[in-house]
Parts: C-alpha cells; sequence; structure tokens
C-alpha cells in the first residue's frame, strides 16, 4: 500500500472517530482541517462556500487547540491546524510536524465577560471589580486553564487585574471556550470569559464588559499545513482562507485580520 493510500485510509478513519454523526464524507479528496472550537461558525461557512464553488468536501474537527495539537503529534491526518494559540503551533513545529513555510497568523480576537440573558447590564470592569462576589455561590465558566488557548488567556488577565486568587475556587473548566459559552446561556454558569466573537453567535447571553488588550497576551490565530499532507485540494482551501472572501466571512463574525490578508 502507498504512503497516499495509508493516508486516505487514516484519514477515513479519523473522520469516522471525530465526525461521527456529521454530514462529512471521507473522500479520497476531503481536505481535513483541525481548528479551534471558537472558529467553527465562521469556518463552517467558509468551508460551505468553497465546496460549493470546488465540488471538493471539508471535514473540520472542532476542539481546544492543546487537544488538536496532541492529536496530530499522535499522527492523526489532519492536513491543516488553525490554532488560537501560538504555543501550540510553536510546539508542532519544534516537533517538525507542520510545513514552516505555510504557516501564517490568519486572525486576532479579544477576551470579554459574558453574562446570561441578553438583559444583562454592562460594568466597568477593572482591579476593583468584586468578580467573586457577583458570583456568590455559582460558577465561572472558562476553558481549561492551564491548556486551553480561551482559559490561559482567560486566567492571566485575571491575574493581571489581582481578581486570580478569589475567583479561582469559583471556576468551572471546560474543554473548550465553546462548552464554557454553553454553560452560560443555558444559564447553568451565570457568567463565563469567552472570545467576543463566541459571544456574538449566542443570543443567550450578552457582553457586559471587555478585558484590556494589554491585561493579556496577544489573542492571535495561526495556520498551517500539516507535515505529510498530500493533495492539491488541501493547499487550494488552505489559500482560500486567507483570501477576500474567506476575510469577508471572518469579519462579519467578529474576527480581525491581520493586514495583507483577502489578497487570495
Amino acid at each position: 500500500m502507498s504512503a497516499r493510500s495509508i493516508r486516505r485510509l487514516a484519514r477515513s478513519l479519523v473522520l469516522a472517530g471525530l465526525l461521527l454523526g456529521s454530514a462529512a464524507s471521507a473522500h479520497a479528496e476531503d481536505v481535513l482541517v483541525f481548528a479551534a472550537a471558537s472558529l467553527k461558525t465562521a469556518l463552517d461557512r467558509i468551508a460551505t462556500d468553497w465546496e460549493q464553488a470546488t465540488g471538493h468536501t471539508v471535514a473540520v474537527s472542532y476542539a481546544g487547540s492543546s487537544q488538536l495539537a496532541r492529536q496530530i503529534e499522535q499522527g492523526a491526518p489532519a492536513d491543516i491546524y488553525i490554532s488560537a494559540s501560538t504555543d501550540w503551533m510553536d510546539y508542532l513545529q519544534k516537533a517538525s510536524l507542520i510545513e514552516d513555510a505555510t504557516r501564517i497568523d490568519l486572525l486576532s480576537n479579544s477576551l470579554v465577560l459574558i453574562a446570561h440573558g441578553a438583559q444583562a447590564e454592562a460594568i466597568s470592569f477593572g482591579p476593583d471589580t468584586d468578580l467573586a462576589g457577583m458570583l456568590g455561590d455559582e460558577r465561572l465558566a472558562m476553558a481549561m486553564v492551564d491548556s486551553v488557548p480561551a482559559g490561559i488567556y482567560g486566567k492571566m488577565a485575571l491575574t493581571q487585574l489581582g481578581l486570580w486568587d478569589e475567583v479561582a475556587p469559583k471556576v468551572a473548566q471546560t474543554d473548550n471556550v465553546r462548552a464554557a459559552l454553553a454553560l452560560v446561556s443555558s444559564g447553568e454558569a451565570p457568567y463565563g470569559i469567552v472570545y467576543a466573537t463566541d459571544a456574538l453567535v449566542d443570543e443567550n447571553v450578552r457582553i457586559i464588559a471587555s478585558f484590556p488588550a494589554t491585561s493579556h497576551a496577544p489573542i492571535v490565530y495561526p495556520a498551517a499545513m500539516v507535515h505529510g499532507s498530500v493533495g492539491p485540494e488541501a493547499r487550494g482551501f488552505f489559500a482560500a482562507l486567507s483570501g477576500a472572501d474567506a476575510e469577508a466571512v471572518f469579519r462579519q463574525n467578529g474576527f480581525l485580520v491581520p493586514p495583507g490578508h483577502g489578497d487570495g
């Protein structure tokens, strides 16, 4: 069996395991993308538009950036990796698991505090905010604070503002940022820390405060081709991610696009 055939078989197995229940099919021309969970709304639209334009199919596995990086490290045959953290892209690059020349900073984002309910009132947020008091006996929803980028940024911001020590015992940690959003959306948690783009897609939550950009490291989404990816379809979709059509979708969903993207 050729290396290409082996990769096709492995991709089919990954699609069966990771995308069970989705409409994605495991054709040889499938593009398999591993992407940070916060990209789902925008990337689903971009993938659908590209499929209609090219006749090829795109399968996307969404999870925390750390989880996806570990899966690639363990041999998952992704074609493209899009992280919400430069650290996890650096991790794969140091292990020679991405194609260095393809790496780009695709997007950026901002960090916000959300509350359950569209009528929640905005607050003035800073070092003097009694966030622990606001929570009372309830929980603050956050992605895993030691491994998932949104959680790492959130912990960093709360620490910089001097609020982490009091809030830490009240944090409900989730596998990814969309799971944290879901806790607040359902009312299981009154407040949560997510990306601004996540809050925009859920009518059951409201942004009540934004974290200062200086309170955490820059939120950058690097993207790269995974080492060993085969076939022109994956490279075609990767190029499309920084094209004008994709830029428009990303911007509509609240992402910031670095200068120079959108030219094709």
